[in-house]
């Protein structure tokens, strides 16, 4: 027979678990923030429930209690993360909480932010509110390994992406795109679910690409734009810098030549220095780190065979995303990537055949980084 203790775990496990997953309707959508999960429940029923806000705010707890009608006294809030206790932009979520009477807080994992971690427990505590952590632990720290490496490292989450035909060619003499129409509706999905994006000055000179996510619907959650360009060659007349596609594109350069950088800042183009290597090349890290600082927690590489290769070296892939077509475009097919795609292999301990409905087109997803 089931004790009162064993029953309220069980409840507090379904009840979290039902937060996770609403914590992931807006992954990857919640700017510098997490995207955090929450449910208020009074006498094991559920009254209310939120997410974190498009580009972070308001907070999860704040959505979920501010049109509350009913009565939250003596009620249990469910969050998958640790409540801020800091004033930022908008007031602490702990004090939202105190005020609203609730009787009890449970949360999945710690906060990594220094201005919160481990201080909403003693907070919550001194105002004779009960809280429980820890529950759904190890759900919640995978769902925020991205935002937890980020705080570490001050550099975002690095996901990488390229697509090739059946026989690893990354370039069709003949066509536009390598891989069929459900495999673009995917690519641009990985767009929608990450804050940047980046490829190099020379993918933006042949292709003069969007770089943006065109599904219906989710055209306004197009990704910042950024362009790696040590020596400013990018084309100033690229869609990316006209019109409102400018504000969110930037080009990070090492050059020290005035009249190109005068020339696109004549244009409004956003520039970002970045220091060169021993090697004279951009310092990726620093490159990231000022990529993080522009608010982007996950960024996803669209490169070429160069940059693809220049990131595995510096092992600053998190993952990798491998489109590959069923049809072999063999004298049509320029820049293979098969020596890139063994690097590839060989640095990834797990790989998955994604089901992504992309008819006989592959989608592999590379994890967990040797």
């Amino acid at each position: 027979m089931s004790s009162k203790k064993d029953n309220i775990k069980t409840l507090d496990n379904q009840f979290m678990k039902l937060a996770l997953s609403i914590a992931r309707i807006n992954d990857g959508l919640t700017g510098e923030n997490p995207s955090v999960g929450c449910v208020v429940t009074k006498n094991n029923n559920i009254i209310s429930s939120g997410v974190t806000s498009f580009s972070g705010r308001p907070h999860a707890e704040t959505n979920a209690l501010q049109n509350l009608k009913k009565n939250t006294k003596n009620s249990t809030i469910y969050i998958t993360m640790e409540p801020c206790t800091h004033y930022g932009k908008t007031p602490p979520c702990t004090d939202l909480i105190v005020k609203s009477k609730i009787n009890r807080v449970v949360y999945a994992v710690h906060d990594k932010d220094e201005r919160t971690a481990k201080k909403a427990s003693k907070k919550l505590k001194s105002q004779g509110i009960k809280v429980t952590n820890s529950i759904c632990k190890k759900e919640a720290v995978n769902f925020y390994k991205k935002y937890f490496f980020t705080k570490k490292n001050k550099i975002p989450y690095v996901i990488g992406k390229i697509a090739c035909s059946n026989d690893n060619y990354i370039k069709s003499k003949r066509n536009k795109y390598i891989t069929n129409e459900h495999s673009l509706n995917v690519s641009h999905l990985l767009r929608y679910r990450n804050e940047g994006i980046l490829i190099s000055y020379k993918t933006l000179n042949s292709d003069n690409p969007k770089l943006d996510c065109r599904l219906p619907g989710l055209e306004k959650h197009s990704p910042k734009r950024f362009i790696l360009d040590k020596n400013l060659k990018s084309n100033y007349k690229s869609k990316i810098f006209n019109n409102e596609m400018k504000k969110k594109s930037f080009i990070l350069h090492g050059s020290n030549n005035l009249k190109k950088i005068n020339l696109f800042k004549s244009k409004k183009i956003n520039l970002i220095k970045v220091d060169t290597d021993n090697g004279n090349k951009l310092n990726l890290r620093n490159l990231l780190n000022s990529i993080y600082k522009k608010h982007v927690n996950t960024l996803l590489v669209e490169g070429g065979r160069e940059l693809t290769n220049e990131f595995i070296s510096n092992r600053l892939f998190n993952e990798f995303y491998l489109f590959k077509s069923s049809n072999n475009l063999k004298k049509n097919g320029s820049i293979n990537i098969l020596s890139t795609l063994k690097r590839i292999s060989k640095n990834f301990k797990k790989h998955s055949l994604l089901d992504t409905y992309t008819n006989k087109d592959k989608v592999i997803k590379f994890f967990n980084y040797v």
